[in-house]
């Protein structure tokens, strides 16, 4: 399987250059994200540029002399410190104890990546690891979601996660009804990309195996090759229609698949690498690594998140320090959308902690984006 190359090129740098961030930061702009830039100067931006940098690397709060001495600036301490003062009290930074240094807060990340990043190109090595993972033949679907999300968490050495296709966004191939018990009938979608997502349904009147095979035959001829809204839009054309003119098996045909088709179903989320958060010390804490596997097992807060990211152009990034995704604090999450020529299909992205090193993660998940979309459409060739 041959991957075409996405377009980063190894020694091209500067700030959030190219298209990652264009359409995240003009996002951004529209809700006002960006407007808080004017309450800063040069100088303090420089400043906590320098804090969140130095917090990113050694996980340690950060003094003045810290960043005079690590930092070209051209300042004394006592000016850094009365920056640093000046920084706390517009709520950009913290004292976590009175004779430490300062850290950055969720408002500090956010201006941080609104307005100061500078995204780190891929070097060749990176993008090779990347793309030797999807180079077996007759990889499912689901494995290949399965390996970008295990991608994700070896390059980055955090958190992997990565959405499946909800049903209403994928192309039908195929469809099976299984008999159940007490009526019931298990639903077998295919997807076009080969993934497989099960419902169960309890349908209005019983059927029996030979009536679900027939429906089932009859709705597979038919429709192969729709995408599920298109098969939705003519069930539903067909429903409208004068229905005295359809014979019995037709009505049962058509109340079986609003049946079957009226809830979005799929959205799985894959995670992988959980055990990189423990080598986080944020997450020494007994208490906030339990609330961050609890969100891990339950997934609801993640499945929120990504179903944003795949509405949404660009790249998204979730602090968790901020009050709507406080079961997620001290956790960053930066998720972009794979795609296939049908349109958006899923998202993917990377959890770890707020001083994770964003110029680093953000082009890998761009990256196993554009090579997850590619195979994608290969398999539906």
């Amino acid at each position: 399987m041959r991957l075409v190359e996405t377009g980063y090129e190894s020694g091209k740098s500067g700030r959030l250059s190219g298209l990652i961030f264009s359409a995240y930061r003009m996002a951004r702009s529209r809700i006002g994200g960006i407007g808080m830039t004017q309450e800063l100067t040069e100088r303090n931006r420089r400043i906590l540029e320098a804090i969140v940098e130095e917090y990113i690397d050694t996980a340690e709060p950060v003094g003045s002399r810290t960043v005079t001495r690590r930092h070209q600036l051209a300042l004394s301490p006592a000016t850094v410190r009365n920056v640093m003062a000046d920084l706390e009290e517009l709520g950009y930074l913290t004292q976590p104890h009175t004779s430490a240094g300062r850290i950055p807060t969720g408002k500090g990340y956010r201006f941080y990546v609104d307005s100061i990043l500078q995204v780190r190109p891929l070097s060749s090595g990176e993008r090779k690891r990347i793309s030797n993972r999807y180079h077996l033949e007759g990889l499912r679907a689901e494995e290949v979601l399965r390996e970008a999300g295990k991608a994700l968490s070896a390059i980055s050495n955090y958190t992997g996660i990565v959405m499946a296709p909800r049903l209403e966004t994928t192309v039908f191939r195929h469809i099976d009804f299984v008999p159940l018990s007490e009526g019931r009938v298990l639903v077998v979608f295919v997807t076009r990309s080969g993934l497989v997502q099960n419902k169960i349904i309890q349908p209005r009147e019983p059927l029996s195996s030979r009536e679900l095979e027939t429906i089932a035959n009859h709705l597979n001829r038919r429709l192969k090759g729709l995408s599920i809204q298109e098969v939705k839009e003519q069930l539903f054309s067909e429903m409208e229609r004068d229905r005295s003119r359809y014979d019995q098996l037709l009505r049962k045909t058509l109340m079986l698949s609003q049946e079957a088709l009226k809830d979005n179903i799929g959205g799985e989320v894959f995670i992988e690498g959980t055990s990189n958060i423990l080598d986080q010390p944020e997450f020494s804490n007994v208490a906030k690594m339990k609330q961050l596997f609890k969100t891990f097992e339950q997934k609801s807060l993640l499945i929120d998140l990504l179903d944003r990211s795949q509405k949404a152009d660009g790249m998204q990034i979730f602090i968790g320090s901020e009050s709507e995704f406080s079961d997620i604090d001290g956790c960053s999450l930066i998720t972009t959308h794979y795609a296939s020529r049908r349109g958006t299909i899923g998202a993917l992205g990377v959890i770890g902690p707020s001083r994770m090193n964003y110029s680093q993660v953000i082009p890998v998940v761009d990256y196993t984006a554009k090579l997850v979309s590619q195979i994608l459409d290969i398999e539906t060739e």
